[in-house]
């Protein structure tokens, strides 16, 4: 056993399956709950829904309700409270929440919208010719008719009305602050009635404004009618619910209550979202009703249908490599034994993903099946195609879609990509889950347009000053798509710390100082983009400007994000999702990217540009279930033993504060600690807890935090930005988050603030540093999985040190325990409207 962490550093310089010390058995505390990217397990032995509020229940901590508390992994807290902190966790989920929310609101109607006018569209029995829709549809319809003797319907032959769009208004280009979520105002009379009728139900009073917020007008009369209705409040549990009923009902009350049932299939279906699910099959809800005392699960299932609190689909399921079935003969459509034979399982999901996913489909299809735009000849593509990138931009040159698998060192590719296509004169913008992922990607794509134009100037002298260079008049040299500075263009104004972050002021794409590409409208993050802060800006319909979307870091998308971004798209644009698929999923329900990759049904280019040095070696062995030794002369890797948890936590400080500054190099600013949980005696709670007395001492005078702190702040549920603490006065609590100023009111700052020296795999995905220390207490091998591990380990750059004291539970986590499953209805959505690549 190495008890100074320096001569650990010589002694373990290398990783593998036997650490050679004895690690801690398995503790009692499992505030970690599972890492894997869902919060619950999904098997079908553990009632999927159920499995996602028992998550809840083992993995809630009752001492603090934070920002991470609305993150996906179970290494947070959950979604739920005990009875101890139901109040405090509940305000924080909702009000985190509600400004996301308003700023998805128009596109959500708009999506609604659409879905019923399919859905009303392929009313009817489907005959032969069942692929076709709308007016062609319509048309067979109508020579059927005539063949027939009959009289076709008159509406055939009229012109449709084109179907309403609302003009998008462009988004004002102004340096601004990065927002913090605030929830909308709520009344204060309506408050103060809402406080009432809980303090008569005896549930905590601090519920009052969200309560209010979230049932909106009349909330006061709601709770009374419907005591159950205080569920649709997150951090609420059903027990919590059934005590504040039997106060309000008396007698009245008990468990075979319609309401009941009807609120607390809801409140499964929400929890099984925060699992990652986006539905879950009639079976396991039943088991998960009768689970929570419901009598009648399938009454209680009928109920929440019959009030459109959940809708219902019927999946075919195909056997496994067989070709789709074909479609029904006309006999068989009319007669009711043509509606046999095929399986289907049955799923149960709540609206808001249900159209999500609807529309991601309908989005998807309408980019593969729709032909790019003329945007240059083959054979400008084809001569464009060199170098690692070849596979990848010939594959993007001829199809609508395309996936991009690899690690870190493979997102060169996308850049070239997107620096090929920018020569091409295409508009280009590329997004990426994390403000530390759009520096990196900005990085390579100003590294990849400089090697361009030095290929150029070497073959054409007169292209030396490069794509985007200006003439004497100012005006751009080289094609350049929809960069006019006409009515609607977006205006060219960026803040400091964005143009700071991105490589440069200019908003020009392409212009500014050699090198300068990474603007607000070339790269940006998904949630600047969505929000209209970030990108090229839309056009009168609402669409993007770009003719090439790249995703990076796509396995973050969660099912209403990519519908958004998909949507989003103008006819003729190109998507590339690029990622790597064996990171942890999403924080929001559904696994977009691993169900595309499933469905074949557009080309997938695999990278072969490994990540380099040991720590590469050894996270691409762990990425196909090898926890290998790998070699590492520089202690690239180091391996710390320990014993117990309060070890753990002393080995850990001693690292970051002495250790990796003095061995290696890298100060303590430039390392991230990395923790599967929040609660437990070595959760980020207890660690940053231990690294802010070593590194930032002080009485925590606002809220817990001193200027100087590192802390990590969370804007909306499964989004985590790092910072530091700048100072505090009336206002709130100023930080300032890659480069940009950030104050949170005081009220919101326990459930949007933590201090950052530790986070959990959930909040770092998608950022790098320079040094990890990786701490995996005895307490933590349950919680231990392949993604999981994946993740912690390739959050390192330079240099990574694991804090080792789970023994044989790693090398068994990395060969055997996978991703858990996620139950969502794109795969068979995506099987209906697109055939796949083969």
């Amino acid at each position: 056993m190495t008890t100074d962490p320096a001569a650990a550093e010589e002694t373990e310089p290398v990783t593998g399956p036997e650490p050679g010390g004895p690690g801690a058995g398995p503790g009692a505390d499992d505030d970690g709950g599972s890492a894997d990217g869902s919060r619950a397990p999904a098997g079908p032995d553990d009632e999927a829904a159920a499995g996602a509020t028992d998550a809840t229940d083992t993995a809630t901590d009752s001492g603090e309700g934070g920002a991470s508390e609305s993150e996906p992994e179970s290494e947070s807290e959950g979604p739920a409270a005990d009875g101890t902190s139901g109040d405090g966790t509940a305000a924080a989920d909702t009000t985190a929440q509600l400004s996301e929310a308003e700023a998805e609101l128009a596109a959500q109607r708009e999506f609604r919208e659409r879905i019923e006018r399919r859905k009303a569209e392929k009313e009817g029995p489907v005959q032969a010719g069942a692929r076709l829709s709308g007016k062609a549809a319509d048309l067979l319809a109508a020579v059927r008719a005539v063949e027939s003797g009959g009289k076709p319907p008159a509406s055939v032959f009229a012109e449709p009305e084109p179907a309403p769009r609302r003009s998008a208004p462009e988004p004002e280009r102004r340096p601004q602050a990065m927002p913090s979520a605030t929830p909308a105002p709520v009344a204060s009379e309506a408050v103060d009635t809402v406080r009432a009728v809980l303090v008569e139900g005896g549930a905590p009073e601090a519920l009052a404004a969200q309560v209010a917020a979230v049932l909106g007008e009349g909330a006061d009369t709601q709770l009374r009618e419907d005591p159950w209705q205080l569920l649709r409040v997150a951090g609420v549990r059903p027990e919590q619910a059934d005590g504040f009923a039997r106060a309000l009902l008396g007698a009245e009350c008990g468990p075979d209550d319609e309401r009941r049932g009807r609120a607390v299939t809801v409140w499964l279906l929400e929890q099984a979202a925060l699992a990652g699910h986006t539905a879950l099959e009639a079976q396991a809800l039943h088991a998960a009703l009768a689970q929570r005392s419901v009598p009648d699960p399938d009454a209680a299932v009928q109920s929440a249908l019959a009030e459109g609190d959940a809708l219902v689909f019927q999946d075919a399921l195909d056997e496994p490599g067989a070709p789709p079935a074909p479609a029904p003969s006309e006999e068989e459509a009319e007669g009711e034994e043509g509606e046999a034979a095929r399986p289907v399982r049955v799923l149960i999901g709540l609206e808001r993903y249900a159209l999500a996913e609807e529309s991601l489909a309908d989005g998807l299809a309408r980019v593969v099946n729709s032909l790019p735009k003329e945007d240059g000849s083959a054979t400008d593509w084809e001569s464009a195609a060199t170098g690692s990138a070849a596979e990848l931009i010939r594959a993007v040159a001829g199809h609508g879609l395309v996936l991009h698998t690899g690690g870190e060192a493979s997102r060169a590719e996308p850049a070239a990509l997107a620096a090929t296509a920018r020569s091409l004169g295409l508009r280009v913008c590329a997004t990426t889950h994390t403000p530390d992922g759009r520096r990196r990607f900005a990085a390579l794509l100003a590294s990849a347009e400089g090697a361009g134009r030095g290929a150029a100037s070497a073959s054409d002298p007169s292209s030396a000053p490069g794509f985007g260079a200006e003439d004497e008049t100012g005006a751009p040299n080289g094609p350049r798509r929809g960069t006019d500075d006409g009515p609607g263009s977006p205006a060219r104004t960026h803040d400091g710390g964005a143009a700071g972050t991105h490589g440069g002021a200019s908003g020009r794409p392409g212009g500014g100082q050699p090198g300068d590409v990474g603007t607000h409208e070339t790269v940006t993050t998904v949630a600047g983009l969505l929000a209209g802060a970030e990108g090229p800006g839309r056009d009168t319909d609402g669409m993007l400007r770009t003719d090439l979307l790249i995703v990076l870091d796509a396995p973050q998308l969660d099912v209403e994000s990519a519908a958004m971004l998909a949507e989003s798209l103008p006819d003729g644009a190109r998507l590339v999702l690029s990622g790597d698929p064996g990171v942890l999923w999403s924080a929001g329900p559904g696994r977009v990217f691993a169900d595309l990759l499933a469905a074949r049904a557009c080309p997938q280019v695999a990278s072969r540009t490994p990540d380099p040095g040991p720590i590469g070696e050894l996270v691409s062995g762990i990425g196909i279930g090898e926890l290998n030794q790998v070699a590492a002369p520089g202690k690239e890797v180091v391996i710390v033993p320990v014993r117990d948890a309060g070890e753990a936590v002393h080995r850990t400080v001693q690292l970051i504060a002495d250790s990796v500054p003095r061995a290696i190099g890298i100060p303590a600013e430039q390392t991230q600690v990395i923790t599967p949980g929040h609660g437990g005696a070595v959760g980020t709670r207890a660690l940053n807890t231990a690294l802010k007395e070593r590194l930032n001492p002080g009485p925590g005078r606002f809220g817990g935090f001193d200027p100087g702190d590192r802390i990590a702040y969370s804007p909306a549920p499964g989004r985590t930005v790092p910072g530091q603490v700048v100072k505090a006065d009336a206002d709130g609590l100023h930080l300032e988050c890659v480069g940009a100023p950030v104050v949170v009111p005081k009220e919101r700052v326990e459930q949007t603030v933590r201090h950052g020296w530790a986070l959990t795999a959930h909040q770092a995905v998608g950022a790098r540093w320079p040094a990890a220390v990786v701490v995996l207490p005895g307490d933590a091998a349950q919680a231990l999985t392949r993604p999981w591990i994946y993740t912690a380990f390739g959050r390192a750059e330079q240099h990574l040190s694991v804090v080792h004291g789970v023994d044989q539970a790693l090398p068994r986590a990395v060969a055997e325990v996978a991703a858990k499953p996620r139950t969502t209805r794109l795969p068979a959505l995506l099987r209906a409207q697109v055939p796949a690549a083969g």
